[in-house]
């Protein structure tokens, strides 16, 4: 496994929209390796292939392993089922961003559904933290970045400030 660097905004691949992965390759199984061991160095709870200049529809994320709890998710390809109507709203920093964080209503609970590494189906709930978590990471894969999330008097403000560090 190998420590990738990490792409910072304003790089023009973080506002990609990434391609669907066909076929889990070695080469794929390779890239999540190396992207669970890039977000556990960096320290984050979640990372996503553009993140790491990879276009394509990938996610990891483990929410617990800060608390001693970890349960690494590898998620290619994900989508939302469902999405809860409640909202929350609060700060949220990114690997790709340092030292911003950006104010984002995003709904308590989420259910996706993705593939892993086995070729299988998975499906889970996620609340709180989980589902801010990937409802972040399924933003990169769109070519969403937290600065997006901000009216444009906010958005310039922040990145004004984010480009004078």
């Amino acid at each position: 496994m190998s420590v990738l660097p990490i792409l910072t905004w304003p790089d023009p691949r973080l506002t990609e929209t990434c391609a669907p992965i066909s076929e889990i390759t070695p080469e794929i199984e390779v890239l999540a390796a190396d992207m669970l061991a890039t977000m556990y160095a960096a320290p984050g709870r979640g990372l996503a292939g553009p993140q790491v200049g990879a276009i394509l529809r990938i996610f990891v994320m483990d929410i617990g392993w800060k608390d001693g709890k970890p349960d690494p998710l590898i998620c290619i390809n994900p989508m939302f089922q469902e999405i809860g109507e409640e909202r929350a709203s609060g700060p949220e920093g990114c690997l790709s961003t340092p030292g911003i964080n950006v104010e984002v209503c995003r709904a308590r609970q989420v259910q996706m559904v993705w593939t892993g590494l086995d070729g299988a189906r998975y499906v889970q709930s996620f609340d709180g933290f989980g589902a801010i978590c990937a409802q972040h990471e399924m933003d990169h894969l769109d070519g969403v970045v937290t600065f997006d999330h901000l009216g444009a008097e906010d958005r310039a403000a922040l990145i004004a400030d984010y480009e004078a560090r």
